[in-house]
């Protein structure tokens, strides 16, 4: 079993910055993260991907996002994280974290945590 628990969403103001955090927990002692992402939903829109992370270090944005979000990962606390700065008023959605995990068990299955409303007021 996996289980993502996303946390740093909240209102701020245009221009500020936001760091968001998802903590996953695999119930397997062994396993491997093979892709962190992370996605957004604005209101009356689709689901798109934010930025991604692979095992091998390379990393993927949307190319409105460049230069302004980081995806990063800390293997020792098992959190993924998206530092935005600069934010705009069209940030402003439902963040969900995704990870794509490997065990013996399961194989590679995809998990989505619950998602951290982030609003952006100018």
């Amino acid at each position: 079993q996996v289980q993502l628990v996303e946390s740093g969403g909240g209102l701020v103001q245009t221009g500020e910055s936001l760091r968001l955090s998802c903590t996953y927990t695999v119930s397997r002692s062994w396993f491997v993260l093979n892709i962190a992402a992370w996605y957004r939903q604005a209101p009356g829109q689709q689901r798109e991907l934010v930025a991604r992370l692979t095992s091998g270090g390379r990393t993927d944005y949307a190319d409105s996002l460049k230069g302004r979000f980081t995806i990063s990962t800390d293997n020792a606390k098992n959190t993924v994280y998206l530092q935005m700065n600069s934010l705009k008023s069209e940030d402003t959605g439902i963040y969900y974290c995704n990870t794509n995990i490997w065990t013996a068990t399961t194989g590679s299955q995809d998990y989505w945590g619950q998602g951290t409303q982030v609003t952006v007021s100018s």
